[in-house]
């Protein structure tokens, strides 16, 4: 048996620059990290070598690769033509929850499956291969940074380019400093699921609007902003930052925030929060706040119903975490 752990991100700014609508005509930035909430893919042979068996939400078993009805799982056993095997997957978090599951999903599948055939599997390869499952063969209307983010691992200032090319740039913080940025941090669950691809198709055809481009603009603008701001180890502008890209998410297309979302976040920044914004696509999941660790007390009280998930960064990307003595020799 081979397993792979992939971690969830959390996205900071420039979310929407990663469509291939808005970085043909200008370059996308994003500024994310992934955290320690995972997904798990693990595989073995299957007893019956003709056939292969999935497990996730469903089970299938299946004679054939084209009988496959889980997109991901038949794409890149497709890519590999690869039967025989059982694989299943287990998550940390619930999908459609706005921490890029799905390209997690995929980016780990790819890492099990490659290493149980003996390939060496860098960040940058997995990023590169995910992206063209499901966007080239798949046809999902979404970004790249997900993929990149799932599949590298840490806190990154990640480039988007018209050449389809994208660069992957660590972002070097005093340990201290990188510290209290993440002690700093509160996620809270608003509750739901969303269709990311419905409100990312969305998203890209509002872009060619010039107005609403040049918002798109402005956002990329604030994750260079929050790039020099952290490479710097300053802290005072992250809520700022948060808080102006999230209003100008919003203003993009509707679909991206809801009554429920928009009421607990300015309950939250009523708490104590400097900033914040609902993560992934929009309309469900995860409310990341910005709140000083001297202020979270009296959040913590003011908001004494949320749900609160507590989490660390993540330094280290897809891996695989466990090789049976079959595959160790």
């Amino acid at each position: 048996m081979i397993i792979s752990r992939t971690p969830f991100r959390i996205s900071f700014a420039g979310g929407g620059s990663d469509l291939p609508s808005f970085y043909h005509r200008t370059t996308g930035a994003v500024l994310s990290t992934s955290i320690d909430k995972y997904m798990y893919i693990a595989i073995h042979p299957f007893f019956d070598q003709k056939k292969i068996q999935l497990k996730y939400s469903k089970t299938e078993l299946v004679d054939c690769i084209d009988d496959i009805h889980h997109p991901i799982f038949r794409e890149v056993l497709k890519m590999y033509q690869l039967r025989g095997v059982d694989l299943n997957s287990i998550a940390d978090i619930p999908s459609g929850t706005g921490l890029g599951s799905s390209s997690a999903f995929t980016v780990g599948l790819l890492n099990a499956v490659r290493a149980y055939l003996g390939k060496a599997s860098s960040g940058e390869k997995l990023g590169q291969l995910a992206c063209d499952v499901e966007i080239r063969k798949l046809g999902s209307p979404i970004g790249k940074q997900d993929q990149y983010a799932a599949a590298c691992g840490g806190l990154n200032f990640i480039s988007f380019y018209g050449d389809e090319t994208v660069n992957v740039e660590k972002i070097i913080m005093d340990p201290c400093k990188k510290k209290e940025l993440e002690e700093n941090l509160l996620m809270v669950f608003v509750g739901g699921e969303h269709s990311a691809n419905a409100i990312l198709k969305s998203q890209s055809a509002a872009i060619s609007d010039v107005r609403k481009f040049e918002t798109q603009k402005e956002m990329v603008q604030l994750a260079y902003q929050l790039r020099s701001s952290l490479e710097n180890n300053q802290l005072d502008d992250f809520g700022r930052i948060l808080h102006e890209g999230w209003l100008m998410k919003k203003s993009l297309t509707s679909g991206i925030s809801t009554g429920v979302v928009d009421e607990m976040y300015d309950r939250g920044i009523r708490a104590g929060a400097l900033g914040g914004k609902l993560l992934g696509a929009g309309g469900a999941g995860f409310i990341l706040f910005y709140c000083p660790k001297e202020r979270q007390d009296a959040f913590r009280t003011r908001m004494n119903e949320m749900n609160e998930m507590s989490f660390h960064f993540d330094d280290f990307g897809s891996k695989i975490i466990y090789v049976g003595d079959k595959f160790s020799d």
